[in-house]
């Protein structure tokens, strides 16, 4: 599903160059849950944006399904991104004026559902995550867990290729933090590819496989299972 080669990217600090991705290669084979772990500043979210099209490498190939989308235009990763992929952050990142419901409708509007089919399958995905009953409270109405859980079926709701998740149960507590974690891993039973970036060690070995990066490289790559 995801194949990365000689991955690198370099950010500009006054006269200084950082090196954040220092030539990093790997593969993660369809239906794969993959943690990326590391310490604080390893690189692991810059990789996620590059893995997910949210930022551009200075150097390497990104092929997703076969196609390298550093080779494309921005339109046609703006196109993938909202029909291809789908992103859970650690806050949240559900708009504070609309319901859970219309939260996780709102992609698929974008992607040009009509209004009732996207109202059906956000609400199937709602009940998938055990907050439909919460459907039509605002995001000021739901606890973290709450709001994680409408971010999740926001990032489901469209059947993703991939779904991407950058430190999701950072703002969490411990018992919410399962439930968040035990959600996905009953979508990568179904067959969901998920990448989840995580510095929680007890979380990453739940997946089938783990990557440790340090300095904007990969140090270990382990199957858990």
């Amino acid at each position: 599903m995801i194949n990365i080669k000689n991955l690198t990217k370099k950010f500009q600090n006054g006269d200084q160059e950082i090196i954040a991705l220092n030539n990093v290669t790997f593969f993660v084979p369809k239906g794969q849950f993959l943690t990326v772990s590391g310490r604080s500043g390893s690189g692991k979210s810059t990789l996620l944006y590059q893995l997910g099209l949210l930022d551009i490498p200075t150097n390497g190939e990104v092929y997703i399904d076969g196609i390298d989308y550093v080779q494309v235009s921005e339109n046609d990763r703006t196109i993938a991104r909202l029909n291809d992929l789908g992103y859970i952050f650690q806050d949240y990142a559900i708009l504070p004026t609309l319901t859970a419901l219309e939260n996780t409708m709102l992609p698929l509007l974008m992607q040009g559902y009509d209004k009732k089919e996207a109202e059906n399958k956000a609400k199937k995905a709602l009940e998938r995550l055990s907050i439909i009953d919460r459907m039509n409270n605002l995001p000021s109405q739901l606890s973290g867990g709450q709001q994680q859980r409408v971010a999740i079926a926001r990032a489901i709701a469209h059947d993703p290729k991939i779904i991407f998740a950058d430190e999701p149960t950072a703002n969490l507590d411990s018992e919410t933090s399962e439930q968040v974690i035990n959600a996905f891993i009953e979508l990568n039973r179904e067959g969901q590819t998920i990448i989840m970036v995580t510095h929680e060690p007890e979380y990453a070995k739940l997946a089938d496989r783990t990557i440790f990066m340090t300095d904007g490289s990969i140090t270990s790559d382990i199957l858990n299972k």
